[in-house]
């Protein structure tokens, strides 16, 4: 599991361990991984509507990201891979995954997938071009056809962990109680592995798009609007009623487009927007407005949640009101990074043309 932070930890390395696997952690926050190794394990709050219950991972362990001959080793004999970095960070992994995977090539050359868990659009090509580039020209062609480069859909919430949520124990991740896994199916190379809460699914576009435009804009959205209320937390916007409808339907808007664009029953797109509605509502997990609407030029991208639902709903022909009315909140709000200015108000004024 290379990223040991709060998917890592609180997600995917759980996945494993409940499925019988021995998860080895990389990263390179040296206590955490020395602390991994002194104890073998570490708890997992799951955090409920009326209070919690703690999990423990098990038959855990973890690598310094720093020694790239102790990283080559574990991906050359591991059964299975994943990744929960960063998209920001991916470019520094390419270099110890592909001496990785040229070891592994060394060693005999079994087959291995890695599940890509960042939250990006066509993640798989784009690390598969980062990993290529330090790959001998024979060793590419080896991993073109035997590393699979699985799409994730990564769904559970994990808040940012406060002093409070740790409570004297920093190997310790609260996170809420969802915990499905959507992944490419055809993009494994060894048979489908037998892990909990996998859901292979194909053609996978949907469960890529349906993240994005109904969980992250939504999630948005409310940020966007809490903000303008003076709300300091995403619970708290999301039980104002005003701010509860608007949200629901920006995220109906783009639940129809994408149930018209894959041809999905709405029924279970809209059962999908209703348990999300629930789960923003989940007051332990204690997010806040002010990191959910952060980052305003990544959110305001054109193919990212807000423009990018927006501009869903209008290739699809579906009304997309409430989606410009949160890209108007989010206009409004003051974030800390470079504001996206008038070019994003160009924007959305092609989006209102072009709906």
């Amino acid at each position: 599991m290379y990223g040991a932070g709060n998917i890592g930890r609180g997600f995917v390395g759980q996945l494993f361990s409940k499925s019988g696997y021995e998860v080895c952690f990389i990263d390179v926050n040296e206590p955490l991984v020395n602390e991994l190794n002194r104890r073998g394990e570490y708890p997992v709050r799951v955090l409920l509507s009326d209070g919690f219950r703690e999990e423990i991972v098990a038959n855990a362990r973890a690598v310094n990201g720093r020694d790239k001959n102790a990283v080559a080793l574990e991906i050359a004999r591991a059964d299975i891979m994943a990744t929960a970095v960063g998209v920001n960070v991916l470019p520094y992994i390419a270099s110890p995954v592909a001496a990785g995977l040229t070891r592994r090539f060394e060693e005999g050359g079994s087959p291995l997938d890695i599940i890509i868990c960042e939250n990006k659009l066509d993640a798989d090509q784009y690390l598969r071009e980062l990993i290529g580039e330090k790959l001998k020209p024979e060793i590419r062609e080896w991993a073109g056809r035997n590393v699979g480069l699985v799409e994730a859909s990564i769904g559970r919430m994990v808040p940012v962990q406060t002093d409070e949520m740790r409570r004297g124990d920093n190997l310790r991740i609260s996170v809420e109680e969802y915990a499905e896994l959507p992944v490419d199916k055809t993009a494994f190379k060894c048979p489908l592995p037998e892990i909990e809460g996998l859901l292979p699914a194909a053609p996978f576009a949907f469960y890529i798009e349906r993240k994005l435009y109904i969980h992250n804009m939504g999630h948005a959205a409310a940020a966007y609007f809490g903000a303008q209320k003076g709300y300091a937390y995403i619970w708290q916007a999301i039980n104002d009623p005003q701010i509860r409808e608007t949200v629901f339907k920006a995220m109906l808007e783009s639940g129809i487009a994408l149930a018209k664009k894959h041809g999905v029953e709405f029924y279970e797109v809209y059962r999908h927007i209703t348990d999300l509605i629930g789960r923003f509502a989940n007051r332990q997990l204690g997010d806040t407005v002010a990191r959910v609407g952060r980052d305003l030029p990544r959110k305001l991208a054109d193919n990212d949640r807000l423009f990018g639902a927006a501009n869903l709903c209008g290739q699809q022909s579906v009304e997309n009101t409430h989606i410009l009315k949160a890209i108007g909140a989010a206009l409004a709000f003051p974030d800390g990074e470079k504001a996206p200015g008038q070019t994003r108000l160009r924007q959305m004024a092609n989006v209102l043309i072009t709906s």
